[in-house]
C-alpha cells in the first residue's frame, strides 16, 4: 500500500521529524507542521497548533496545494511540569490546547479527504494518557483526552478511516531538554530511539484497506511505565 501524502505535526525535531524521514524512506510525501522549518526537504507550514484555526486553514491550503491529504500523525507535543498551584495558567492551557485541541483540528480539517481517500490518522497519546502522575496534570489531562478522541473518533469512521492511537512510552527526543532537573529521565534511564517508534508508526500506516492497528503501545522494554 502507498503512503501518499502523509501529514506529521511535530515533524521538525524528535518522533515527528523520524516519523517525516520513516514516510519518505516509505516511498510517502510527507508534510511537516510545526513552529520552525524542518530539515530535509520535504513540503512544510510553520503552524503553531496552539492557534487552532490557523492550523486548520493551513491544513486545508496544504490539501488544495498538494492535491490532498492521505494520512495525518499528530506528535506535536509540549509539556509543563509542577504542581497545579506552582504552574503558570498559561502555559498549563498551552499543553491542553496543543496537545489536545491542536490534534482534533488537525483532523477535523484533514477528515474530508481522509474520508475520500479511505486515509490514515495515528495519533500520539502517551503511557501518561492511561495512568496518572503528581506534577504532570496538564500533561495528563491532554494526553487522557487525545485517548478518549481517538477511541470515539475511530467508533465515528469505522469502515471510513483507519484509526490507530499510539502509546509510546519514553524516547530520546529533545521532549526533556529544558525542565528542571527532578523532571529529566535519569542519566542511566533506557529509552527508545524515536526511528524506533517511527518504524512502528509507518507500520500501521501501510496496512491493506479493512485492516488496522487500533492501538499500538510501544516502550522500552524494561520501562516501568508500562503495564
Amino acid at each position: 500500500m502507498t503512503l501518499g501524502t502523509v501529514l506529521v505535526t511535530g515533524g521538525a525535531s524528535g518522533l515527528g521529524a523520524a516519523t517525516a524521514h520513516a514516510v519518505a524512506a516509505a516511498g510517502g510525501r510527507p508534510l511537516v507542521f510545526d513552529r520552525v522549518r524542518p530539515g530535509g526537504e520535504y513540503d512544510y507550514e510553520i503552524v503553531d497548533l496552539a492557534d487552532r484555526r490557523a492550523a486548520e486553514a493551513a491544513v486545508r491550503s496544504c490539501s488544495q496545494r498538494l492535491g490532498g491529504i492521505d494520512a495525518v500523525v499528530t506528535c506535536a507535543g509540549i509539556d509543563s511540569c509542577g504542581r497545579l498551584e506552582d504552574v503558570d495558567p498559561d502555559e498549563w492551557d498551552a499543553v491542553v490546547m496543543v496537545n489536545l485541541l491542536g490534534t482534533v483540528a488537525v483532523v477535523r480539517a484533514a477528515l474530508p479527504d481522509l474520508v475520500e481517500r479511505h486515509g490514515r490518522v495515528v495519533t500520539v497519546a502517551s503511557t501518561l494518557g492511561l495512568r496518572a502522575l503528581s506534577d504532570a496534570t496538564a500533561y495528563c489531562a491532554s494526553k487522557f483526552g487525545v485517548v478518549g478522541f481517538t477511541r470515539a473518533l475511530a467508533a465515528e469512521t469505522a469502515g471510513r478511516v483507519g484509526v490507530t492511537m499510539l502509546v509510546p512510552g519514553g524516547m530520546q527526543t529533545p521532549f526533556f531538554d529544558g525542565r528542571d532537573e527532578q523532571y529529566k529521565p535519569p542519566p542511566d534511564a533506557k529509552l527508545n530511539r524515536p526511528e524506533d517508534v517511527a518504524n512502528a508508526i509507518v507500520f500501521a500506516l501501510g496496512q491493506p484497506e479493512g485492516c488496522e492497528v487500533r492501538e499500538l503501545v510501544v516502550t522500552p522494554s524494561i520501562e516501568g511505565s508500562w503495564p
